[in-house]
């Protein structure tokens, strides 16, 4: 009878330990993963042509092999910053609605647009042609990344 116990217990803790190194050599050969490795290059910033707001756009680029999201922004002083998306309303007709938050894909880049996710800065600052703002990328799982954006004019890259 204690011959069976012990054999039934050795099972369950065989199998632990065979599934606990098969983890652990898994791990240092360095296929668990690694977190989100983000970069972001200087972005553009639109010269404004009204007095409501303006937008701000730029490429996050992610090396690591978990996504991430992009939660919030911070701009300027003075200035809000936040996301918002372009939505097609109708037909030949978009509107802006804001965006909770944007996936930056593991190994993958999350590209702003005038036509997908921008920043947009309200009230808009004076700009004239190759100004600097800084904005900070706030992030779900990574640190804050303080980028700067040139102005260019409406159509300018």
């Amino acid at each position: 009878m204690n011959r069976s116990r012990l054999a039934a217990g050795a099972v369950p803790l065989l199998t632990c330990l065979a599934t606990l190194g098969t983890l652990t050599a898994w791990t240092a050969t360095g296929n668990a993963g690694t977190p989100a490795r983000l970069t972001a290059a200087e972005g553009r910033v639109l010269i404004p042509a009204g007095n409501d707001a303006t937008a701000a756009f730029f490429t996050v680029r992610n090396s690591g092999t978990a996504h991430d999201v992009l939660t919030a922004v911070t701009g300027p002083p003075g200035h809000r910053a936040m996301l918002s998306r372009d939505i097609a309303v109708g037909r030949n007709a978009h509107s802006m609605a804001m965006a909770p938050g944007a996936t930056v894909p593991a190994g993958g880049a999350l590209t702003m647009t005038p036509t997908t996710l921008d920043i947009m800065v309200s009230p808009p600052p004076r700009l004239a042609p190759g100004d600097r703002l800084t904005f900070t990328l706030h992030f779900r799982d990574s640190p804050p990344l303080t980028v700067t954006a040139r102005a260019v004019s409406p159509g300018e890259q």
